[in-house]
């Protein structure tokens, strides 16, 4: 499971390690190089990957290089996906998520992490304490770890159609920078696919309510019940 950008391995697992373990499946979070490569990062942590099938996925950023990853996989090597806040579709170009991370990394150039959790003080208080713990990691690195994510495509609707796994995608209602009309765009490509919704209070207050939304949406996809929430 991949994170978001300007994220790390130990969000990760505050949101996936409870709700995976309550299905039996171990999780693996690969920490993100800090830097310009932290896509290639990502996907070399993909390759390097057993033989499987593998279930893949992560959050954001780590949500697109997943799936795009897993369009051109082997038959037969990925399992399913675990898809949460999908931020766009195809080339970033003006989307909340990407202009976000274009003016932290902005932020974080003139005035350092400080400057960059500072510029952050309006979002809410549990974010902004997240952000800044991840943000601390990258250090001077921060501004080309979200210059590189927000320049890096998602996957296309046609790529999205061919990923003819059991996916499970989660958004948060009211989340702008993340908005739930993507989520219901690759819902509607992705050939096998369930989305499951909560808020970002849910989200705030347990950050595994993001996680469970997740799993339980892959585990709808795999008996079936896909498709505009059947």
């Amino acid at each position: 499971m991949l994170p978001g950008s300007g994220s790390d391995e130990r969000f990760i697992r505050s949101v996936f390690g409870f709700p995976l373990a309550g299905i039996g499946i171990e999780l693996v979070a690969p920490p993100p190089r800090r830097g310009a490569d932290v896509v290639a990062g990502y996907r070399h942590a993909l390759d390097a990957v057993g033989p499987g099938p593998v279930l893949v996925g992560g959050i954001s950023l780590g949500a697109h290089v997943a799936a795009r990853w897993a369009s051109t996989a082997q038959p037969g090597r990925v399992a399913g996906l675990l898809l949460a806040l999908p931020a766009w579709t195809g080339a970033p170009s003006d989307a909340p998520a990407a202009l976000t991370a274009s003016l932290t990394a902005a932020n974080a150039r003139a005035g350092g992490v400080a400057g960059a959790v500072a510029a952050a003080a309006g979002a809410p208080s549990w974010l902004t304490a997240e952000l800044g713990r991840a943000w601390a990691g990258y250090g001077d690195s921060l501004a080309d770890a979200l210059e590189a994510a927000a320049a890096e495509p998602a996957p296309t609707e046609a790529e999205l159609r061919c990923v003819d796994v059991p996916v499970g995608l989660a958004a948060l209602v009211d989340d702008t920078v993340h908005p739930l009309a993507v989520a219901r765009r690759w819902h509607g490509a992705l050939p096998r696919s369930a989305l499951v919704t909560t808020t970002m209070s849910a989200f705030g207050a347990d950050p595994e309510a993001l996680g469970r939304a997740t799993v339980l949406a892959w585990l709808r996809a795999a008996i079936g019940r896909h498709r505009h929430g059947r």
